[in-house]
């Protein structure tokens, strides 16, 4: 899916609706550590990765948005660091003139004040003043796969991002993720709406009906109850 439709997808949606229709359709749930956060706070951002590893020198991220596409998103393994802000406002100048939809760092950023001014897309895990003050050997796949936590990344996949976190998903499954989260959102809208025209969330999920069921069958759990149903919530 190209990245101009991905954004178009993703335009009402979250990532926590990414991570319900990740895990009902059974894939991994690759997300972002804690903490992480966009400098801008209503930045809500999809599209191919475009990964890169970090070894203390901004080069290789001017060479992997060399063969970057539009709307691609850099995302960067600087293993979590928090000792050093590995980006700041001039490549975030450069990802805003290469078309970038954004920037997502495993890591720390710098120059916070003028990041904002730019009001490109960027997501970290807080800022730190001082620069990478290391130059490590750089490994061969270093434009090809990275790290974010505990997970592996790859060109192949795609990222989504706003103010609750980011997820990745592989790529040849992205279809299925979005319309399966649009299906839920779908879902959720309605019930909503119900609550806010007088008929309760129990109401709707026939509550009463499940408790009495549970207290003769121990293994009829509320997942079961909302999948024989059609509810959103946990499914």
């Amino acid at each position: 899916m190209e990245n101009q439709h991905l954004s178009e997808a993703f335009y009402e949606l979250s990532t926590p609706l990414i991570a319900d229709a990740c895990l009902r359709l059974g894939l991994n749930l690759r997300m972002a550590p804690p903490g992480i956060r966009p400098i801008m706070p209503d930045s809500h951002i999809t599209g191919r990765v475009l990964p890169v590893r970090h070894y203390g020198s901004v080069d290789i991220f001017l060479e992997a948005m060399g063969s970057a596409q539009r709307g691609d998103i850099l995302v960067i393994d600087n293993n979590g660091r928090k000792d050093e802000g590995c980006i700041g406002d001039l490549m975030a100048l450069e990802a805003q003139a290469c078309k970038l939809a954004g920037i997502i760092v495993w890591g720390c950023h710098r120059d916070t004040a003028d990041l904002k001014n730019i009001k490109f897309p960027i997501f970290s895990y807080g800022m730190c003043p001082a620069g990478p003050q290391r130059l490590d050997s750089r490994e061969p796949n270093a434009l090809t796969t990275a790290h974010f936590g505990d997970f592996f990344m790859k060109l192949e996949d795609v990222v989504f991002a706003d103010a609750d976190g980011a997820i990745f998903a592989p790529g040849q499954q992205v279809e299925k993720v979005l319309s399966t989260a649009k299906i839920i959102w779908q879902t959720e809208r309605r019930q909503a709406e119900a609550i806010q025209s007088g008929k309760k969330l129990r109401e709707q999920l026939r509550f009463d009906e499940y408790l009495d069921r549970r207290s003769t069958d121990p293994t009829y759990t509320f997942r079961k109850h909302l999948r024989n149903m059609g509810g959103a919530i946990e499914e």
